[in-house]
């Protein structure tokens, strides 16, 4: 039971993030005139696909990411029609090919068969070959702007004249439509720990202001109370809850010295924490968790609260490993995002949610890093676009591209086996 509870979970949790990232590349890249030709959740081979508004929406088999295909991208890779390549082509009422059939699993209904000798479907939108295999004469039709294509798959595209492809809106629009991925997982984030702080019913505080969990407990039995601000322990001063917490669990079994603050008055109170093993290790405790803020201002402002403060320790992260104390266990895909999913779902809901939301944050930052093939990546030569005021050549950025894929998938490789390792084989 577990284990499809896990399986449900991981699936929904990775594709809300992969929805949510690539619907921002989605939406500017609309707004920037640009043809999205194919918006896919999941990869490999096609199960599902529906047009509509010139974009194809597939679902894939493997529930591994996803992609939004804008034409003249890098992700474009477009049916090419070779000399020699059969093909059906069904004619409008104006006299244009308006579907071209290049698969072999499906058929054009009224289709003229044409064996391909050439074709352009970027500048001047024509193709010409042999019609019912009479090569004694050669044919040329000329193509509508917004024609489609069935390729090889069965999946049907549109084609991507230069007017709409990525290269020909602005810079600012590229730049945009670049960053508005890692920008939507940002906000995924804001919004889903929100969501979690409600599940929670408060924001919990770092405060020193404590909560009682239990009437019977040793904190309540030396008298202290929901709302008390323990200021100090054993006269050392404690001014949030992490330096609260660590003083007590010093004290395991000790006679211990609380100076209370309730109301704005100072109290003591003696306890002897509890001794109690936790991670392999003897601690302190007195029955008092962190206090919950739970007026409705504090909660709504808890996700930015908590999506900063996360951030800030994700780039505390990076910046150890980049310092050269880097380590695979560090990183983590696709396996341990399953892994920790099965821990996550046995939290419950918010459990769910804080785990949606750290991955959504990490993706976000992850996609921001200047490496090529990464959104980062493709921002950085933007940037450099804006300064040399000319884009690089197009072979100079498929190699920068192309080693950035490579590095990727070597990583990937690396990171999965290290995981399979980490979570399966020990």
């Amino acid at each position: 039971m577990l284990l499809i509870t896990t399986i449900i979970t991981f699936i929904i949790v990775f594709g809300i993030l992969v929805i949510v990232h690539e619907f921002g590349h989605f939406y500017f890249a609309k707004k920037s005139g640009i043809l999205v030709r194919e918006f896919s959740v999941g990869m490999g081979p096609k199960l599902f696909y529906h047009r509509a508004n010139g974009t194809t929406y597939t679902i894939r088999l493997l529930p591994l990411g996803g992609y939004v295909r804008m034409a003249g991208s890098e992700e474009d890779e477009g049916e090419e029609l070779k000399p020699g390549t059969p093909v059906s082509l069904y004619i409008g009422e104006s006299g244009k090919v308006e579907r071209i059939n290049a698969s072999k699993k499906t058929t054009l209904f009224n289709g003229i068969p044409l064996e391909v000798s050439g074709s352009d479907l970027e500048n001047d939108l024509w193709i010409e070959g042999y019609e019912n295999g009479n090569e004694e004469e050669l044919k040329r039709y000329p193509v509508d702007h917004d024609a489609t294509i069935i390729e090889s798959d069965g999946t049907e595209v549109q084609i991507a004249p230069k007017d709409v492809q990525f290269q020909s809106a602005s810079l600012g629009h590229r730049l945009m439509t670049n960053f508005a991925g890692p920008m939507n997982n940002f906000i995924l984030a804001i919004v889903v720990f929100t969501l979690f702080s409600f599940a929670l019913g408060g924001v919990p505080s770092n405060s020193n202001q404590v909560k009682v969990e239990d009437q019977t407990s040793v904190a309540a039995k030396a008298g202290m109370k929901t709302g008390d601000k323990v200021v100090a322990v054993n006269n050392k001063a404690t001014k949030t809850w992490t330096q609260l917490a660590t003083a007590i669990q010093k004290q395991g079994g000790k006679q211990t010295k609380l100076t209370v603050d309730r109301s704005g008055k100072d109290q003591t109170l003696t306890v002897t924490p509890k001794k109690v093993k936790e991670s392999g290790q003897t601690v302190g405790v007195i029955g008092i968790n962190r206090y919950m803020k739970t007026d409705i201002g504090s909660i709504l402002i808890s996700g930015f609260t908590q999506t900063w403060n996360m951030a800030m320790a994700l780039f505390a992260a990076l910046w150890n490993m980049v310092s050269g104390h880097f380590s695979l266990n560090d990183l983590g895909g696709p396996v341990a995002i399953f892994a920790n999913t099965s821990q996550a779902a046995q939290g419950g809901v918010s459990g769910v949610l804080y785990f949606l939301a750290f991955l959504s944050l990490n993706l976000g930052i992850v996609n921001l890093l200047p490496i090529p093939a990464l959104d980062g990546g493709k921002i950085l030569l933007n940037f450099i676009e804006g300064i040399r005021r000319k884009p690089l050549s197009q072979n100079v950025e498929t190699a920068i591209t192309l080693v950035g894929v490579g590095f990727l998938l070597l990583l990937m490789v690396l990171v999965t086996w290290n995981d399979i390792e980490r979570y399966f084989l020990n």
